[in-house]
């Protein structure tokens, strides 16, 4: 999937400006390429804690399921994950845009991509742990309490290493890095 977006208008000339100040960028599928792009995108926030930090490895272990959004020279300037957890649930994760390219559309064009391929895998809801709450808010999600899947699903979610999962499921060993974050859950079906 690819997506041209950015500040153009109806006026070439207009155009021509916003593409030549970088404004215009692109969606699509991260590569292997992209990934210490990726890891310098989401250093600062890391450093912040309102991401957390992987290792370079993790980072190629998911490639997979990251977007990124290029600049007009191919220079990832965003990105974003999708992380499948169960057979209609996914987590949006590390959702990082470069400071330069923030307030451009960036953030937005990322999630609706996710949002997108969300849809295309047949998935009915999305999870995110956010301090981003306005955000995330304007894109259909909505604060939870609890964990909102049945019983069995609970017990088998409960077996994954991922720390994904368990903010998700609301586990105690997890309660450090969800302090002040919101758990937040999208329903694709509404």
């Amino acid at each position: 999937m690819s997506q041209e977006t950015g500040s153009t208008s109806g006026d070439a000339s207009l155009a021509g400006l916003a593409a030549s100040a970088g404004s215009v960028f692109r969606i699509r599928p991260a590569m292997p390429r992209d990934v210490r792009a990726i890891r310098d995108l989401v250093s600062p926030y890391a450093e912040q804690r309102i991401l957390l930090a992987k290792e370079l490895v993790g980072y190629y272990e998911s490639v997979g399921d990251f977007h990124v959004a290029v600049d007009a020279s191919q220079h990832p300037v965003g990105c974003g994950a999708l992380h499948v957890m169960w057979s209609d649930l996914a987590e949006v994760r590390t959702l990082a845009v470069h400071p330069a390219w923030r307030r451009r559309g960036v953030g937005h064009a990322l999630l609706e991509s996710l949002v997108a391929r969300a849809r295309d895998l047949g998935l009915r809801r999305l999870f995110c742990l956010t301090f981003e709450v306005e955000f995330f808010r304007a894109h259909g999600f909505r604060p939870i309490v609890g964990t909102p899947v049945a019983p069995d699903v609970y017990s088998e979610l409960l077996r994954s290493h991922d720390d994904g999962v368990a903010e998700f499921l609301d586990l105690a060993h997890v309660k450090p890095n969800t302090l002040g974050n919101t758990r937040m859950l999208l329903d694709l079906d509404a």
